[in-house]
């Protein structure tokens, strides 16, 4: 019991609903998914994200630009990110509202886990 009580008190596992098609087709509307707390993450990590113009409202984005790298005509600093979403036509992300602070960045997506059929493990 000792390990699992570690575990779960480092990664701090949480589920989330996938809602909206801005990750189809890697996550579809209705995938229920598990994630876990991470202090570090990497361009391609699909994470939950909090909306920096919305507190408490939090999102599914992939991570496509990392600290001190160049998008666009900005250079992110240090505890910047940039996130988007896998369909542009369906996504509100860094695009429309520039990068987020990685403390906005609340876990990382690891597994689909329903429906049954979509069971799968998120790189």
């Amino acid at each position: 019991m000792g390990a699992i009580g570690v575990a779960l008190f480092r990664w701090r596992p949480s589920r989330i609903e996938v809602q909206g098609a801005s990750m189809v087709p890697t996550l579809m509307p209705g995938d229920w998914a598990l994630t876990v707390a991470r202090r570090r993450f990497r361009r391609g990590d699909i994470v939950v994200v909090e909306h920096p113009g919305r507190p408490g409202y939090e999102m599914v984005k992939r991570i496509t630009g990392v600290p001190n790298e160049r998008v666009g005509e900005r250079t992110l600093a240090d505890d910047e990110l940039w996130v988007e979403g896998d369909r542009e036509d369906a996504s509100t992300d860094s695009r429309h509202f520039g990068p987020v602070r990685r403390e906005q960045v609340k876990a990382k997506v690891v597994l689909v886990y329903w429906p049954k059929e979509r069971r799968r493990r998120i790189a």
